[in-house]
């Protein structure tokens, strides 16, 4: 670790914390999505999006102390990397369930739990991760595993496609069931940006 002599911003990690913590209520309510009966969907759907309000809250948070702050804790660009992708990850989120009242989706294909429950442990690691951040210990099997969860979502979504395409459903039904399915992709792409960032920001640290 790099020796410092002058004093660091602390909020950041707190506000961190905060953004993944609230990235774990989104993923609940996406497990939530999975069980619910088409009737209940839509009040889902708007506890969502209060929790996207949340995360973009926190987010404008960070980056006012950014813009605030002469001395931060890390890199200012990783600080506003690593804001921003948590807050993709939320959006992306909300934008799944969103789709899913909206094209009134009766039910889901096969496959789209694996997504979601790769989404939540995601974000389970990811909130345990953020605290961290303050001493740069015990991250290294947090990005390993966050990216073999991106590998594995991989997987699941090039499967997700196949079985949309093997003429089981109507074209209209595949645009729609393919771009729910493909923003949730991009979720778990958003998580590795995050784990990416983290550790640019530790090895720049070390």
């Amino acid at each position: 670790m790099r020796f410092r002599l002058t004093p660091r911003e602390t909020s950041f990690y707190d506000m961190f914390a905060a953004s993944a913590d609230n990235i774990v209520t989104g993923s609940k309510l996406l497990m939530e999505l999975l069980g619910a009966e088409t009737s209940a969907r839509a009040e889902i759907s708007e506890r969502m999006r209060a929790a996207e309000h949340a995360g973009d809250d926190a987010t404008h948070a960070i980056f006012h102390q950014l813009n605030s702050s002469f001395i931060t804790p890390f890199d200012r660009e990783d600080i506003y990397r690593l804001a921003s992708s948590l807050d993709d990850i939320m959006d992306f989120m909300e934008e799944a369930v969103d789709l899913v009242v909206l094209y009134q989706i009766e039910e889901l294909p096969k496959g789209v739990e694996q997504q979601i429950e790769v989404l939540a442990r995601a974000a389970e690691l990811t909130a345990e991760a953020m605290p961290n951040l303050r001493t740069m210990d015990n991250l290294t099997e947090y990005w390993i595993e966050v990216n073999r969860l991106e590998n594995q979502a991989d997987q699941i979504h090039r499967k997700l496609l196949a079985h949309l395409f093997n003429g089981k459903y109507d074209a209209i039904e595949v645009l729609k069931l393919k771009q729910i399915v493909d923003v949730l992709e991009e979720a778990a792409d958003a998580f590795e940006h995050v784990a990416n960032t983290v550790e640019t920001i530790v090895v720049k640290e070390s």
